[in-house]
């Protein structure tokens, strides 16, 4: 009994992928995510929901731009060096999810995803652009 409620405890402090796995490195060359640790963890203070670990593509990038989110500007005050093509980087679930509809969604890694991105977009969508399924 003692064991399985210590298990439920680190089983809730181990994030999840959309798979239901632990959740891998997204990049750490750029270094993303949300708490800065490679990873698109998250918490109650990620409003942006910084979970979608994605291989951005010009297109993409350039879409964020007009879209409003410039992740193409360097600002080293920041330490944020600015993405080019082939970039992995957890972007907003919600800006994700705009760019879903817009046509304009590059790759994403569903190991490297975060699970709270399910409450925003449904896993076969993520699933058409998935490259990291065999």
């Amino acid at each position: 009994m003692i064991f399985t409620m210590f298990m439920e405890k680190v089983d809730k402090s181990i994030p999840k992928n959309v798979l239901g796995e632990s959740l891998e490195e997204c990049s750490t060359d750029p270094l993303t995510g949300w708490l800065r640790d490679g990873c698109c963890n998250t918490d109650e203070n990620d409003h942006g929901i910084h979970t979608v670990c994605t291989k951005v593509t010009t297109e993409f990038l350039e879409w964020c731009k007009q879209d409003g989110n410039d992740l193409i500007t360097p600002h080293p005050e920041y330490g944020f060096p600015g993405l080019k093509d082939g970039d992995r980087w957890c972007v907003c679930a919600s800006s994700y999810a705009r760019s879903l509809e817009a046509g304009k969604a590059c790759p994403v890694y569903l190991k490297r995803t975060h699970e709270n991105t399910l409450k925003l977009i449904p896993i076969e969508k993520l699933k058409k652009l998935a490259i990291d399924l065999s």
